[in-house]
């Protein structure tokens, strides 16, 4: 029998509470509010929220955001989205101290969104998000605050 927390579609879904960095706190915790998931948000939105989150200091939230805009993204920018969700759950680990992590993403981030610097859609600031992971990765494995580290999505 499967016991796992299920949604209104039958996926397993984990509904206990997060802390800032998503990390699972124990049930009956106050963890932080989390951004709904399967929300199809125009790109402008996504990003201002994305955006808002990143400065809060809750990019593990914010990829919950940027990973909606993925999957619901033409085709011809899923990179773009995906490379942007994948640069929040670098910051994450960065702020988490898990250095080897965060490069990891940071550098698939980078790599995800770097096709799109000619273009730039939307507004997204591709080079200076390219930078800006680039630098982050090469930092070594220190809890890094993740709020004075938030990039900035759009130029």
């Amino acid at each position: 029998m499967d016991d796992r927390e299920r949604d209104a579609e039958g996926r397993a879904r984990n509904a206990r509470p997060r802390d800032a960095l998503g990390r699972p706190l124990p049930r009956g915790a106050e963890g932080e509010e989390r951004a709904p998931e399967g929300v199809v948000r125009p790109p402008e939105v996504a990003l201002a929220e994305a955006q808002a989150l990143l400065d809060a200091g809750r990019p593990f939230h914010a990829h919950e955001v940027l990973e909606d805009a993925w999957k619901s993204a033409p085709e011809v920018e899923r990179q773009l989205w995906r490379g942007l969700a994948q640069l929040a759950v670098g910051l994450t680990h960065a702020a988490r101290g898990n250095g080897r992590g965060a490069a990891t993403l940071l550098d698939r981030g980078a790599g995800n969104v770097a096709g799109y610097a000619a273009a730039s859609p939307h507004g997204v600031d591709v080079d200076g998000l390219v930078a800006w992971a680039r630098a982050l990765a090469a930092v070594p494995g220190t809890a890094t605050d993740p709020a004075a580290a938030a990039p900035r999505l759009r130029g």
